[in-house]
């Protein structure tokens, strides 16, 4: 066993990696817990500085990783993770740094704009929805939520590794998607037309804001085209991730007929 002091430098710096994003953004690295998510990294070709396991939790093997190995008591692993049943798998990765000029897009792109998100859970399962759908680029725009915290990536479950993540500012986002003639969409209660009147089969980026707020007055201004979700109950809103989801599977069914 390489570490069983919870007052190993190693593991303290894990921890302050799991909690500070200024730590993180300083080194460049972030944690992936879970064997699942540590195998869905690899096989997108990113690879991992360091691996940690807890040889009293794990269940499966990870093998043939050309990175550094630890192995740490089961204390020790429940002082580093980030989970509620551990399974004894931890990583530390560079961050996926992917910028603008790297996009490769597709004949008629699908990219998902999210402004200002600000829940981990809801950031995560927009990822999710943007592997599932295989989106050309997910912008995370104006974020209030660090993209590689380890609640997004718990919530993600690891596709933050397989879907380009842009992190840039609405102004930016908008010169690109117009650069690229890629029409814009704005998710608003406020629109007049349903999402499903809407032809979706062209280049297209859907954005969506924070449910307290909704998109700003910048997207709403500059979208080609506003729509609304149908809403029959007491509420006037779904889910950021939701509404997401639905429109982004509108325009996928479009796309097929």
């Amino acid at each position: 066993m390489d570490i069983t002091s919870l007052q190993n430098p190693r593991v303290k710096y894990l921890v302050k990696l799991r909690d500070d994003k200024r730590q993180r953004q300083k080194d460049g690295l972030m944690l992936v817990e879970g064997y699942d998510e540590i195998q869905l990294a690899l096989s997108a070709g990113y690879k991992p500085q360091t691996i940690l396991s807890a040889p009293e939790l794990v269940s499966r093997q990870i093998d043939g990783v050309n990175a550094e190995s630890i192995t740490v008591d089961r204390a020790v692993f429940e002082k580093i993770s980030y989970r509620e049943n551990p399974d004894g798998w931890l990583a530390i990765f560079p961050i996926p740094r992917v910028s603008l000029d790297d996009l490769k897009l597709s004949g008629s792109p699908l990219i998902i704009v999210a402004e200002s998100i600000e829940k981990p859970g809801n950031l995560g399962a927009i990822l999710r929805t943007s592997d599932a759908a295989n989106v050309d680029a997910f912008f995370v725009c104006d974020p209030r939520v660090d993209a590689y915290s380890p609640n997004v990536v718990r919530a993600s479950r690891g596709t933050i590794f397989t879907v380009p993540v842009i992190e840039t500012n609405s102004a930016q986002a908008l010169v690109f998607l117009q650069r690229h003639d890629i029409r814009v969409l704005a998710a608003t209660p406020s629109a007049e037309e349903e999402y499903t009147r809407q032809d979706l089969r062209g280049p297209l980026a859907v954005a969506v804001g924070t449910e307290a707020e909704g998109l700003s007055d910048f997207w709403l201004s500059q979208a080609d085209v506003r729509v609304r979700i149908p809403m029959t109950g007491k509420v006037n809103s779904l889910n950021v991730s939701v509404s997401t989801a639905l429109i982004v599977y509108e325009a996928l069914r479009q796309r097929r007929i």
